[in-house]
């Protein structure tokens, strides 16, 4: 049912799209029609993270025909696809390299949810770019600072602050300068089941952002995880990130890559870690 509901997204931000899959639903044939962009609405399946979602119309969205404003209803925060929090922090400053920008790229959490109910909902918007800037970015740099956000909903928000003292307890070893916000959802902005989670981002002086993510499991599913374990498993993360190193984290490749091929006729660099397996 996600690839459907994906289906039905491309389906709202294309005009004359045509599309027809078997009954066994084994087979899809696709006829592409013009990206129209607008202002849509939509609502994601709960089997997989807005991001999955987010993930497509973050390669496509530039080149609209207007400019696209678009309301995903659903899961933000799973442990498959890369969440809302990360997408925003390392997604949106690499379309700023390539010359997307404006105040209108942005992408707005209104409320959080996690698996299995969801109950999310974020807006996305981004302004049409038809030419693309080729860029060199060769040299991460040194980290300079490590940011980050715990979020529980429908949990105790003492789960947050436990999430950070961790992850706090293997980062200070590496850098002074860590800040993790602790969000608490309260009332309707919760979402419909209970979760907490973390997301890091370390950047370095010349602009390069590596991130790293966990969720807990979702109610009902798997052994229960303690706030401490994953507050350090996710900072272990970020630090395998930054060992790995590159100019974009493992998130991202993919859609760098794809800027890259879709730009001007001038050569693009850009230095990556080992590539990831979707990559």
């Amino acid at each position: 049912d996600f690839e459907a509901s994906f289906i039905r997204l491309i389906d709202k931000v294309t005009n004359g799209s045509r599309i027809e899959i078997n009954q066994t639903g084994t087979t899809l044939y696709y006829q592409p029609g013009l990206l129209y962009g607008g202002s849509l609405e939509h609502d994601c399946s709960p089997s997989r993270s807005i991001g999955y979602y987010l993930e497509g119309l973050l390669c496509l969205a530039p080149f609209m025909k207007h400019p696209l404003k678009i309301v995903l209803r659903g899961v933000t925060n799973d442990q498959v696809d890369p969440s809302v929090d990360v997408l925003k922090a390392t997604a949106l400053p690499l379309l700023k390299k390539f010359g997307i920008d404006g105040e209108n790229l942005e992408i707005k959490i209104n409320r959080r949810g996690v698996p299995p109910k969801g109950g999310g909902e974020i807006v996305f918007a981004c302004p049409v770019r038809k030419v693309l800037q080729p860029i060199q970015f060769t040299d991460p740099g040194k980290i300079k600072r490590i940011r980050g956000t715990a979020y529980s909903v429908r949990v105790s928000p003492q789960m947050a602050n436990r999430m950070v003292e961790s992850a706090r307890s293997i980062l200070n070893k590496f850098l002074p300068d860590i800040y993790i916000y602790t969000d608490h959802m309260k009332g309707v902005s919760s979402g419909k089941s209970p979760g907490f989670g973390m997301c890091l981002t370390a950047e370095t002086i010349n602009g390069t952002i590596l991130s790293a993510e966990l969720a807990s499991n979702p109610q009902g599913q798997g052994a229960p995880v303690l706030p401490e374990e994953l507050g350090q498993n996710c900072a272990k993360l970020l630090l395998d990130e930054i060992y790995r190193g590159g100019c974009v984290d493992s998130t991202n490749q993919s859609l760098a890559l794809l800027l890259m091929t879709l730009g001007q006729r001038d050569v693009s660099k850009v230095l990556l870690g080992p590539l990831s397996p979707y990559t």
